[in-house]
């Protein structure tokens, strides 16, 4: 698998991810200013005429926004841009039979990961266009370093903590996160809550002690093949003993939901989760809490967990007026006061382009979107998981973690070897 940049997680986060979403992929052109313009004429605000093209995206959540959006680019520029409705879980079918089939889309969306890597042919190369340069770090879609899409928002996450309870100085290694859990088990406060679910049981803590490999996606491939182990490799050696120290010191997972979760944060009752931006939806029913997010502390990771839910790629096999109308529709999104306003205000995205500012973001977007901005961030490496694993098989391995106190950590990181081994046949 070539290496490609984007992201992915948790089930409703999933529905985001299934969206957007953009990826790797070969390309035939270079330039918005490729191809030649059969309609090239002038509107009366003096922007050049494009051709008409076509969006496709899966997001249900952006739909009506989105169709407001083009219908404002054709009343600042005089052209046009067909949004084709959403169609939820058929997109992927759909879009598959429209590209085969030569039918369009121009501009589409495509999830990360493996999805975008079946689809990745269709890709133009859009490394040489203006917007590009305007990427937050370590964001761009690339493939064989081309940027083949341009991200819409980010996501992250990491230890969500409570400011009143918890000083991230407290918790930057092993040692650290110990003592604090202990010093906050006596306290009778439960440290860090997990919660039964598979994305916020194992999915989204496993992330880390892949992302700090060299290579995820290299590592990911020779664990698939047998040629690497996780109880052979630091990182996840690590993350074994932060899972037994969260075992000892908190609250069993396997008694939590995710409900549960996080009511006791908004309380007091526990003062860490391991979140992501979206739990600010259910902690704002609680009213103003001072909260932060800082970085799962895994062989002193200091970074969070940010990724693109996916992003939007031009299908190369367009015609050349096509993509390059699709080029000036993209410049205008990511440049356009409209644009911009558009993506923060009513896609409710976390921006991922540098020259995009978000005022009045919730303190857990707000600390994803300063980390995207610094290049603070660690990827999603969990994108490039074999398909169903972390339900069918990471998640049964370490609710037997702990549901037995008895299971050491080298255990445990055997029974997740030998689970990923059957899974990946």
């Amino acid at each position: 698998m070539k290496k490609t940049k984007k992201a992915f997680g948790f089930l409703a986060m999933m529905v985001l991810i299934a969206s957007l979403v953009a990826c790797g992929g070969k390309t035939n052109s270079n330039s918005a200013n490729s191809g030649t313009d059969t309609n090239s004429s002038n509107t009366s605000g003096g922007t050049e005429k494009q051709a008409k093209i076509s969006l496709f995206q899966s997001k249900v959540e952006i739909a009506e926004a989105l169709e407001e959006l083009a219908n404002k680019y054709k009343e600042e520029t005089g052209n046009e841009v067909e949004v084709w409705g959403s169609a939820g879980d058929a997109y992927i079918t759909q879009l598959q039979a429209k590209l085969a089939a030569k039918e369009g889309p121009t501009i589409f969306s495509i999830a990360s990961g493996a999805e975008a890597e079946k689809f990745k042919s269709y890709y133009y190369d859009m490394s040489n266009e203006s917007y590009v340069k305007n990427i937050a770090p370590n964001m761009a879609l690339e493939v064989d370093n081309k940027v083949v899409g341009v991200p819409i928002g980010v996501e992250g996450f990491g230890l969500v903590y409570n400011k009143s309870l918890v000083d991230p100085k407290d918790v930057t290694d092993l040692a650290s996160f110990t003592s604090k859990m202990e010093s906050l088990k006596a306290e009778g406060i439960n440290g860090l809550s997990l919660s039964q679910e598979a994305y916020f049981l194992i999915g989204h803590i496993l992330n880390t002690p892949f992302a700090l490999q060299a290579d995820p996606i290299d590592f990911i491939n020779k664990l698939n093949n047998g040629e690497v182990k996780m109880a052979d490799t630091k990182e996840f050696q690590e993350f074994a003993k932060f899972m037994e120290v969260i075992r000892q010191n908190s609250v069993n997972p396997m008694e939590v939901t995710y409900d549960t979760q996080m009511g006791d944060f908004a309380t007091g009752k526990t003062a860490m989760v391991h979140q992501g931006n979206w739990s600010y939806g259910m902690l704002a029913d609680y009213g103003d809490l001072d909260i932060g997010m800082t970085a799962l502390p895994i062989a002193g990771n200091n970074k969070l967990s940010v990724d693109i839910p996916g992003g939007w790629v031009i299908n190369n096999g367009a015609k050349p007026e096509e993509i390059k109308a699709a080029n000036a529709f993209l410049d205008w999104v990511y440049n356009s006061e409209t644009g911009k306003d558009t993506i923060v205000n009513k896609f409710k995205f976390i921006p991922a382009m540098t020259n995009i500012e978000a005022d009045g973001l919730d303190p857990l977007s707000q600390a994803v979107f300063e980390a995207t901005k610094s290049g603070n961030t660690i990827p999603w490496a969990m994108n490039y998981f074999p398909q169903g694993i972390i339900v069918n098989d990471l998640t049964p391995v370490t609710s037997e973690f702990f549901l037995d106190n008895g299971m050491t950590g080298e255990q445990y990181l055997k029974n997740l070897d030998d689970a990923w081994a059957k899974a990946a046949k």
